[in-house]
């Protein structure tokens, strides 16, 4: 059984035991979170919503708090003596689904 989830302004396809990186999800860590399911499938079957799939969720626990990788941004003017480096760092939640449920 798999599931179409959306977290974060993302969409992502997930079965119980996966360990997904979501937008950042204010709760403590070993919480429960619930996501409303877009779509939902097992062996050819296929539950499509209008938006969501009533009566299905999907589960998941908070396992941490996590940042990407760095990237850096660099913004330069010429014959101004203008140069700055700057980095940003985006955070995420590391979610592992515990449950799906059609």
């Amino acid at each position: 059984m798999y599931a179409i989830i959306a977290a974060g302004g993302k969409q992502y396809r997930v079965s119980q035991g996966d360990v997904i990186y979501v937008e950042k999800i204010d709760q403590a860590d070993d919480s429960v979170v619930t996501f409303d399911v877009l779509m939902c499938g097992e062996d050819g079957n296929v539950t499509v919503g209008d938006p969501i799939v009533k009566g299905a969720k999907v589960e998941g626990k908070i396992l941490a708090q996590v940042k990407g990788q760095k990237i850096i941004i660099g913004k330069y003017k010429s014959k101004k003596n203008f140069d700055r480096k700057t980095g940003h760092r985006q955070p995420y939640t590391k979610v592992e689904i515990t449950a799906v449920q059609a």
